[in-house]
């Protein structure tokens, strides 16, 4: 779940902006420079921090037109010092602060309402908020209604965690901002434990620790010289749009990829979230004046068609297919193979088993580890990672670790 900031023009056309002046104001707080922002009803709108006040101001442009900074009047400046307070640490109430919603879809403020009971110090899973609304099985929903939250830290979306880990958080920052909050309220993340009493991995870091240590004497020595397991599932808010990014960053350095990617997410307006339907109304000219290549945009588009038809799953869908089955749908994606679903499989699902054979990082890592350098077979390398089961991915980021030291390790065996 990657939380946005909410599309205004998607709002009823009696939305609380409609005939109305905004004014905002910027305020200091220790996490960086907020801003508020009120109409004649009550408060419209709170940003986080922006990388400095020029960049508050040049985004408050955008998102809220006409709207004018001024001096707040005393309930808002009563807002702005609870804020203040909270994210300094200290004590604050926010349920006496009225919220215009005027505007807002009535399944949001249900959503909304709830997440203001979520305390200060607690978190909730999207599917335990949905459950908390009458609506179980409406995690998906409940996501995208915290997504479009312009209410943050009074609206706490930041407490609302995806069912795998902390999911995403698209505030400048990311989600160092959303687990910075989470610390100053006092929630310890490293060590969250979900109902199944699985890490945010969906598995118990710990016992994956355990049993490769056990299983492999030599890999034991190689995760003691990195020391503990730090690989970060990456937020992600669709199957499409993950699959779309790994589409644009192929065979590309991760700079230039995030050139054209921020390219290709800014086709779709406010809030540049890419959509299959969003791609199919685009011409392949209008794909590749972001710079993508001929090949990419057509892959682009055979996944948008795929998507709507169904043959690629969504997130929930995804969660529930096996490894295989999983990658056998996505593969079926022009432009998608087995490593591109092997990585999402990893990064962004978090399952415990995966051994990308096609990786040369890993290829790497393994000579460094346990060959002096020495390339390994695919058997090899098979047969070595059977004794790692049911933990595969684990055990690959370490050896990826092993390919960044670019070593052979004293540990490892010595060369025929």
């Amino acid at each position: 779940m990657e939380l946005r900031w909410w599309p205004w023009a998607e709002m009823e056309e009696e939305g609380p902006l409609v005939g109305q002046a905004v004014n905002f104001a910027v305020f200091q707080t220790k996490i960086g420079d907020c801003a508020i922002l009120w109409s004649e009803k009550g408060i419209v709108g709170i940003r986080l921090p922006e990388r400095d006040e020029a960049k508050a101001r040049e985004l408050i442009a955008c998102h809220y037109p006409g709207a004018v900074e001024t001096e707040a009047p005393r309930p808002i400046r009563r807002a702005v010092v609870s804020l203040q307070r909270h994210l300094s640490g200290q004590k604050a109430d926010f349920s006496s602060i009225e919220l215009v919603m005027d505007g807002v879809p009535a399944f949001h403020r249900r959503v909304y309402e709830a997440a203001r009971s979520v305390k200060a110090g607690t978190t909730v899973t999207c599917g335990e908020l949905a459950a908390m609304i009458g609506s179980p099985g409406a995690a998906r929903a409940v996501g995208q209604a915290l997504g479009r939250n312009p209410f943050p830290i009074v609206v706490p979306c930041h407490r609302v965690l995806a069912a795998g880990g902390i999911g995403g958080f698209s505030a400048t920052g990311g989600t160092d901002i959303k687990r910075k909050m989470l610390t100053i309220e006092g929630v310890a993340l490293s060590n969250r434990v979900t109902k199944n009493g699985a890490g945010s991995f969906g598995f118990s870091i710990a016992r994956a620790i355990r049993h490769l240590r056990g299983a492999d004497s030599e890999l034991s020595a190689l995760m003691a010289a990195f020391g503990p397991f730090k690989m970060e599932l990456q937020p992600v808010t669709s199957t499409f749009e993950a699959l779309a990014q790994a589409i644009v960053y192929q065979q590309l350095s991760p700079r230039a990829a995030a050139t054209i990617h921020a390219r290709f997410c800014a086709l779709f307006g406010q809030p540049c979230e890419p959509s299959p339907e969003g791609v199919l109304a685009l011409e392949e000219s209008e794909l590749r004046s972001c710079g993508l290549s001929g090949a990419k945009a057509a892959a682009i588009r055979d996944l948008a068609c795929r998507t709507l038809n169904g043959e690629v799953p969504g997130l929930e869908e995804a969660r529930e297919l096996s490894d295989d089955e999983l990658i056998k749908r996505l593969t079926t994606v022009r432009g998608v193979g087995i490593w591109t679903a092997e990585m999402f499989l990893m990064f962004c699902l978090g399952r415990p088993d995966v051994l990308p054979l096609g990786d040369l990082g890993l290829r790497r890592g393994f000579a460094a580890a346990f060959s002096g350098g020495r390339p390994p077979s695919t058997e090899q390398l098979e047969g070595r990672a059977d004794a790692w089961r049911p933990y595969r991915t684990v055990a690959c980021w370490y050896l990826w670790r092993a390919a960044e030291a670019g070593r052979p390790f004293a540990s490892t065996s010595k060369p025929d």
